[in-house]
């Protein structure tokens, strides 16, 4: 399978139309705290959410993997592969920085399917670490959804072995600093790689300077 990225339209990043302010010449708030809840590894094994929110600087986002909106899921993936590139070249920054990438589609969006799907960034070791994530079921998967405010329309139940498509959710990537407080709520117009990447870096100044 290949990733939803693969099948957006090149280019599918909008052009940014003003320089982002510098990193440390502003301040991010705190929104709320990241949500706790079960999730499962591309292998299989279950873990703590907060496993992948606490630590480092965080960048998360809910997809599934048959997206073809090219302002959605393949948005969010060509962003942070573009991030991550450009990241993994500052030694200062790689190994205090992750992605996650989670399923609202547990039922699609197995672990074997959120492993194909995210294979190559998943391969690549050379630092920064992009975990792909999915639920044992609809049920656990819930308050994840309500805590961190993602809306998601999900046609009804259809039988075993056809694929019921998400039909509409709103393109959310949360900044998540080092002790899973939500910073900062990405929509389509600012989701840039520049803004993500000086934001990142004003959480590790902030962090450096002993501010919470």
């Amino acid at each position: 399978m290949l990733p939803c990225a693969a099948l957006a339209a090149p280019s599918a990043i909008p052009a940014l139309a003003f320089v982002p302010p510098a990193p440390g010449s502003y301040q991010l708030y705190q929104i709320m705290t990241a949500p706790d809840g079960t999730v499962l590894e591309t292998d299989g094994s279950v873990h703590p959410l907060s496993e992948f929110t606490k630590g480092k600087v965080t960048l998360f986002s809910f997809i599934y993997t048959y997206c073809t909106d090219a302002r959605g899921c393949p948005l969010a993936y060509e962003t942070l592969h573009s991030l991550k590139a450009t990241i993994e070249q500052d030694p200062t920054l790689r190994d205090k920085v992750r992605f996650v990438s989670m399923s609202f589609d547990p039922r699609n969006d197995t672990p074997e399917t959120m492993r194909l799907y995210g294979d190559a960034e998943m391969r690549d070791r050379r630092g920064l670490r992009w975990h792909f994530l999915t639920a044992r079921s609809g049920k656990e998967l819930a308050p994840l959804l309500d805590g961190f405010g993602q809306d998601v329309t999900v046609a009804a139940d259809q039988p075993p072995g056809q694929r019921v498509p998400v039909l509409s959710h709103l393109l959310k990537v949360y900044l998540i600093d080092a002790n899973g407080k939500v910073r900062e709520i990405y929509s389509t117009s600012f989701l840039q790689p520049a803004i993500l990447l000086n934001d990142i870096k004003t959480l590790l100044l902030e962090r450096r300077g002993g501010r919470k």
